[in-house]
């Protein structure tokens, strides 16, 4: 169950995200235990992180 709550706020969040991302990309993002007590807030922080630590690595 909490898993699912998890995936489900990770989805919401990653999706206004996307638009950082060129087309075509493929994310797959993979939620550590701890992800379960994090925030709504820290998740989008986390991932907005991540998304743009890997815009920067991207081959241009």
């Amino acid at each position: 169950m909490t898993r699912h709550a998890v995936a489900r706020r990770l989805r919401w969040q990653a999706r206004s995200l996307l638009t950082l991302l060129p087309d075509g990309c493929t994310v797959v993002v993979r939620a550590l235990p701890k992800a379960a007590v994090a925030s709504s807030a820290r998740l989008g922080d986390e991932l907005r992180s991540a998304f743009s630590s890997a815009v920067v690595k991207m081959p241009k």
